[in-house]
Order: C-alpha cells, then structure tokens, then sequence
C-alpha cells in the first residue's frame, strides 16, 4: 500500500514514455521489450535532452577497426572507460575483440560482473581494498586480468598481497616519459622493479610491456617511445624475465593507434609476442580532437587510407529550443550535465520540427557560443526558421565525458525508432 502510494507521488504510474507499460525499469533495457514499446525520437517518446547512439554508424565503426587489426596482425581490447557500458563491451567482444581495457578495480568489477573474463587494467593497481576486489575476482579460474607495475614499491605491495592469498597476478611493466604520467622513465627504475618482481616469483607473474603514447605530441617522439618499447621486451625476453607466452605488448589510445600498429607489428619477431591495442573512442568517434586525429591517420597510413570511409561520429545529444530570447540568440535546454565541454562545446547537426518528416541539416552558421548547467546558448540569425519547441541534434567532442553524464542512452536505427536501450555504470 506504501509502495503504491509512494509511486503516485513521485509520478510513476503516470510518467511516460520511459515507464509506461513495464513492469520494472530494467524490463525496458530487453531489447524486445524496447521494440514492443515502439519508441521513436522523432514523436517525442523521448524526454529531452538524452544522448542516443546510432545503430548503423556503431556496426560501421564496429567493423572498421576490426579490419583495420586484422590488416595489421594486432589484437583489440578497447579501452571500456569510455562508455561503462557492458552492452557495448559484449558488441566488441562479439566482434572479434580480445579483451576489455579498463583503468580501476571498479571498472574491472562491473565488467566482470557483466561477463568479461578477459580485462587489461592499463594502470597500476594500488590500495587494500582494490586489491581485495581483483583478489576476489581471481578466484574464478577463468578470469585473466593484467595490470600495471612501474615501481618496486608497488610490486612489494603486490606480491606480500596475493602472496598471503597464494594467489599469482599477471603483471605488465609499464614504460614512461619524462614529463608523462605513469611509468618507468630510465634503466635504473627498470632494473629496481625487476630485481623487486625477482622476490615474488611465486605471487607475480612477469606477462609484457605496456606503454601509453598518448602523452606525447609528435609522431616522431611517439616512434622513439614505442622502439624503445620493442627494445625493452626484447631484452627482457632474451633474459627470459616474462613468464607469459606469448609476450604481451601493448599500447595505443584513440590517437595514435595506427603508428603503435605500424611499429609494432614490424618489430614482432615470430608468434612469441601478442600485440594487443587500445582504443576506446572509435566506436562511437566524434566531430572534435577524434575526428582531427582520424583525418590524420587516413593520410599517413596506408591500411587506413585503403578503408576509405574511416570512422563515423555514432553519438549525439538531442535537446529542445526553450527560448528564444533574442533574435540572434536562441536556448537550448541542454548543459554541462548532458554533454562533454571539456575538448570543444557540442556542433548543431540536425534540426527537426514535431510533426515533419525528417531532420534538416542544421544551418552551417548555428553554433553554440556558451553552456551553463542545464543550458547552452545558440548563435542563430535574425531571420532563421526557428521556433520554440523545435529539437536540435548536436554532435559532440569527447565521448567519455558525454557517456559518464547517462545512465541509459537508446538506440536508434535509420528511421530513429529505438531499437535497443544501452546501459552504463559509472
């Protein structure tokens, strides 16, 4: 009786579209529930603002950089980071991915709990209870994780750790620059984490080499980073340091993967090293740093430029006009809580007035000028066929940071009927 009561103040039995007809909230996220509803974005089933993901651009993309691996020998397991979003980690997996690359326990977590069974955690593993989670996690013989070491005071933290658990975790040694991150910079720090992994032999097991090039500005400093990677595991496996076979070697962010591809793939000598990139942002791509950075990589590599199409921008957030307050300004109920501000405010796209029949392209002189929390303000001319209540499409740059903003992101097929509802957990 509570419960019912409670529902009625808060406005469940009467909020639609997004709970009308379920049962539960997670009954939508079944995709032949979403289909049953017949959702369509174009009809206002969909409370704006809310970011949507494009059915067919996400297969494109999907299958573009399977092909591109693929030419090159080299093995994916795309940064999850990006979205948190375990539908989206099993389309990637389905697709031929190796594995998932996460950056905390807690990403590692949640995958798991979805079904991932193989994480790269690119970063160092610190801290009791993260160490507790993955420990916890270990105890199912089918789940293989790797994480980062590049101090020997992490790894005596490491091996005491699983060592008290007689538990043996994978490890990567990972390679820094001056003035990066993360990383060992020089000999001197190599050498103090593999005498420190020589004490826990038995807890931690030596399994590759990571980099992250991302750090870096200009190829040419970015090809001296990954030689030198190459250099450092070739080394280290004719010492037979690596416990692993193969060798891992890893790198590439969204950036930069085409030159780790390059490098690496013409240094590998034989089956003894798996090479496995990392790119998280091609699947969905965008219109800012992404797209300028894949402009790149379609005229300096060859593979690429061979594809042609390269990558198509899946993600956008769809908002009202609110206000139009002046005549060369108009509002848009969207903000810094719905979409990422950080590498370039959202592009207008696509305009569509209720009642039409499809989206225009958005006029090339609309562009947004500032955003506040749950506004954005819209250069227009006086003259333009605006009107309060219109929706507006816009892309975005910088995914990751529009993902973490949404817990649920639908998707849409050519008609913009919802197909699908995608899930993330933050």
């Amino acid at each position: 009786m509570k419960d019912n009561r409670l529902k009625q103040i808060i406005g469940l039995d009467t909020i639609t579209p997004w709970n009308k007809g379920l049962g539960s909230f997670e009954n939508a996220l079944e995709p032949k529930n979403v289909t049953s509803l017949n959702w369509n974005l174009l009809r206002e089933d969909l409370s704006l603002p809310t970011a949507v993901l494009y059915q067919e651009r996400l297969l494109h993309n999907l299958d573009w950089m399977q092909q591109f691996i693929t030419a090159y020998g080299v093995r994916l397991a795309p940064h999850g980071k990006t979205t948190m979003a375990p539908k989206l980690f099993q389309m990637q997996l389905e697709q031929g991915a190796w594995g998932i690359t996460l950056a905390t326990a807690h990403q590692t977590l949640i995958a798991y709990q979805h079904g991932v069974r193989r994480i790269l955690m690119a970063n160092q593993l610190v801290g009791k209870e993260n160490m507790a989670i993955i420990s916890r996690l270990l105890q199912d013989s089918e789940f293989e994780y790797y994480c980062l070491v590049d101090s020997a005071a992490q790894v005596e933290q490491l091996g005491a750790f699983y060592a008290q658990r007689n538990q043996q975790l994978n490890v990567l040694i990972e390679l820094g620059v001056n003035g990066g991150r993360t990383g060992i910079r020089d000999q001197k720090q190599l050498d103090s984490v593999l005498e420190a992994l020589s004490g826990w032999k038995h807890s931690l097991a030596l399994s590759g080499i990571e980099m992250y090039e991302g750090v870096l500005d200009d190829e040419a400093s970015i090809r001296a980073f990954l030689e030198r990677a190459v250099a450092v595991t070739q080394e280290l496996a004719d010492k037979q340091y690596f416990r692993r076979a193969p060798i891992l070697l890893s790198g590439a962010g969204s950036a930069w993967y085409d030159v780790v591809a390059e490098v690496f793939s013409a240094a590998r000598v034989g089956d003894n090293i798996e090479i496995v990139l990392r790119p998280g942002c091609y699947l969905t791509h965008d219109i800012g740093a992404y797209r300028e950075a894949q402009t790149k990589i379609l005229d300096r590599n060859p593979i690429a430029h061979r594809m042609r199409s390269g990558l198509l921008p899946a993600l956008q957030v769809w908002a009202y006009v609110q206000s139009i307050p002046e005549e060369e300004k108009a509002i848009i109920g969207m903000g810094k809580r719905d979409a990422a501000f950080d590498a370039g405010l959202p592009a207008p796209a696509l305009h569509f007035r209720p009642g039409g029949t499809a989206p225009k392209d958005a006029p090339a002189h609309w562009a947004l000028t500032r955003m506040m929390d749950q506004h954005a303000y819209l250069k227009i001319a006086a003259n333009d066929d605006l009107r309060v209540g219109d929706m507006i499409g816009l892309d975005i740059s910088h995914p990751c940071l529009t993902f973490d903003k949404w817990r649920v992101l639908p998707i849409l097929d050519a008609g913009y009927q919802v197909v699908d509802l995608v899930q993330t957990f933050f």
